[in-house]
């Protein structure tokens, strides 16, 4: 069993402006195009059973069509996130409404809408997601669309993690893109459900850092992911395979500690 818990698809009508976009500002070739029926083709190759589905309300008023249409893919290959943004009015009714849906937790992305992870305007939105058991995913570490100013960087991530420490935090990107030393030094072990995926890891970075991240932090915190279409499940799933790890820790990082979180 293989569960990517990190996976980008797009609504057919924006789906190949959003590919082109970012395939040209991160010069990064696509794995995919975008759409479901592409992804699920591609799981298939990869031998992923089931992904999480992670979209981004990067404005106030997507928050509604974003959602929707995230409900009507969760089931069968997919498991749904939902997204809201900090800045917009009806944010507490959304997540009642994200709830309702049966959506599985909440997506976040601190540069592309536009704040600081341990700012305190974001506080209000973080204790109304505590509130309802929601599990929240950041995007950690560099993003391209903001790279002389990181959102989440993992000192943001600490102070954001010791106000809210009942909060079930997911953090991407191994616990920070590019800033893997520091995650080691600094963020990996930290009490408290605090996740780290594998997101991006895949060609990015070395064994020996990543395994140590993983020890350190322990296996039953680790969830495995790809960022697809950015990076492959495959290559990340093998990189994980020639760690010195025991079946049972696999396991957990592979879809053991994904189906504990979201009660599937």
């Amino acid at each position: 069993m293989l569960i990517d818990f990190h996976v980008h698809c797009f609504n057919p009508k924006i789906a190949e402006r959003a590919v082109s976009q970012l395939k040209a500002r991160a010069d990064i070739e696509p794995l995919t195009n975008g759409l479901i029926e592409d992804t699920v083709k591609k799981f298939d190759e990869w031998g992923v059973d089931r992904g999480v589905l992670l979209p981004i309300a990067t404005k106030p008023t997507q928050q509604k069509i974003l959602n929707d249409w995230c409900a009507e893919q969760d089931g069968g290959r997919f498991i749904s996130f939902g997204s809201v943004h900090p800045d917009a009015e009806d944010m507490c009714e959304e997540l009642d409404r994200i709830a309702a849906l049966g959506l599985h937790g909440i997506k976040l992305h601190p540069d592309y809408q536009g704040y600081m992870v341990d700012e305190e305007r974001a506080d209000f939105m973080y204790d109304e997601i505590e509130k309802r058991g929601l599990p929240v995913i950041f995007h950690a570490g560099f993003d391209v669309v903001s790279p002389a100013l990181i959102h989440c960087s993992v000192t943001g991530a600490l102070k954001m993690l010791e106000k809210h420490p009942h909060m079930k935090v997911i953090l991407a990107h191994l616990g920070g893109n590019d800033s893997h030393q520091q995650v080691l030094d600094l963020l990996a072990g930290h009490d408290g459900e605090v996740y780290l995926d594998t997101a991006f890891t895949g060609r990015y970075v070395a064994d020996e850092l990543m395994e140590k991240i993983i020890k350190k932090h322990g296996a039953d915190r680790i969830l495995f992911a790809s960022d697809c279409p950015w990076d492959s499940p495959a290559v990340i799933r093998d990189k994980i395979m020639r760690m010195d790890l025991s079946d049972d820790d696999r396991e957990k990082i592979f879809f053991r500690n994904a189906e504990k979180l979201l009660a599937l």
